[in-house]
């Protein structure tokens, strides 16, 4: 498994804990072992489920008990984790969705479902390139976000989830279509000058996306007038790709290389203070909120910043609060790791094993 940096060290390198391991003992025979905990490895399984997901399975859970019971437990996967002990983090708030977290991945045991994820493809006029990012969440620590890119929209979506926002959502969506002008430094100081700014845009973005659904609905209005269904709809195949050129150009004439400075507003919370003070573009976009267990959620408006090709950020208005993130860069393979052939190989040997 690689595990994010401790909070907030999101430029830091990814962490590696191993979670099982296979022995192939000789042709057609196999045994796999469990390890977590912290008793060394033990009795474990590997079933495959379908394409490109396989689950495993621990026989011997008391392997991952602690003499000291589950506050021991508890405290050294705090320590492991978060980096620090119960009694360095006094924001109650925070230790309220640490311990939250520890109940809910704790339960599991190591009896888990793993799925293959496939990285978004690149483009040359990708406003960087896309891929895997650590970022910083406030009190939920730091998360894994893919950021990819679709014309004239970007979107970030968690790998990692929490308790309010959980993984495979869309966290964040960048408008690339509508860039932000950044007033001076002092100005930008007053939390309340980039709300106006941000909000300006956001009502501009919602009047474009009502008339283009009036303008839709006239186009469908006037085929079905025209009685033509084999005519191809004015919006259909060619138009989309007009737009999706559009949006690629815009963006390409976006990433020009030319600096301005940038300092978070007052009031603006950020886990991380150690963040670039400059940045080469910033554009209108919205990211998703809620209440524990996915509740509520709401989609409000922010400020995506692109600092350089490898960090940017989100200013989260409604929160008042800055996330900062920084591109994972690991290759996620070790000398001792087999090719993805040899591996889903494998796995299938020892289902036919098991069978």
């Amino acid at each position: 498994m690689y595990l994010p940096p401790h909070d907030p060290h999101v430029d830091d390198p990814m962490r590696f804990k191993p979670l099982f391991r296979i022995h192939l003992m000789e042709r057609r025979c196999a045994t796999v072992e469990c390890m977590y905990g912290h008793k060394g490895p033990h009795n474990g399984h590997i079933q495959i489920v379908k394409k490109d997901e396989f689950s495993t399975k621990c026989n011997q859970t008391d392997h991952h008990r602690m003499s000291g019971g589950r506050q021991e437990e508890f405290r050294t996967w705090l320590r492991e984790e978060w980096g620090r002990t119960l009694e360095d983090i006094f924001h109650e708030h925070m230790q309220e969705l640490i311990l939250m977290k520890f109940i809910y991945t704790s339960q599991y045991d190591n009896c888990l479902t793993y799925r293959r994820i496939y990285l978004p493809p690149s483009s040359p006029d990708d406003l960087i390139k896309p891929g895997l990012f650590k970022g910083t969440y406030g009190s939920h620590g730091l998360e894994i976000v893919m950021l990819s890119f679709h014309g004239k929209k970007a979107k970030g979506t968690k790998i990692t989830g929490d308790p309010n926002i959980p993984a495979g959502q869309q966290t964040v969506e960048i408008d690339l279509a509508h860039p932000l002008q950044l007033p001076d430094i002092e100005t930008l100081r007053d939390f309340s000058e980039l709300s106006r700014i941000v909000l300006e845009v956001q009502e501009q973005v919602r009047r474009e996306e009502q008339e283009e659904e009036q303008r839709q609905e006239e186009e469908d209005r006037s085929q079905q007038a025209a009685s033509q269904p084999a005519a191809k709809p004015l919006g259909g195949e060619g138009a989309e790709g007009e737009e999706t050129a559009a949006g690629a150009e815009g963006t390409t004439q976006n990433k020009a290389p030319a600096s301005q400075p940038f300092v978070l507003p007052m009031g603006v919370i950020s886990r991380n203070e150690d963040y670039p003070r400059t940045c080469r573009i910033c554009f209108y976009g919205t990211g998703l909120i809620a209440g524990h267990g996915f509740t509520s959620p709401e989609r409000t408006p922010g400020v995506f910043v692109l600092f350089d090709d490898d960090r940017f950020g989100f200013i989260w208005l409604e929160l008042k609060s800055f996330s900062l993130y920084s591109r994972i860069k690991v290759s996620f393979q070790n000398a001792e790791a087999p090719s993805r052939e040899a591996f889903d190989e494998m796995l299938k040997n020892i289902q036919s094993l098991a069978t």
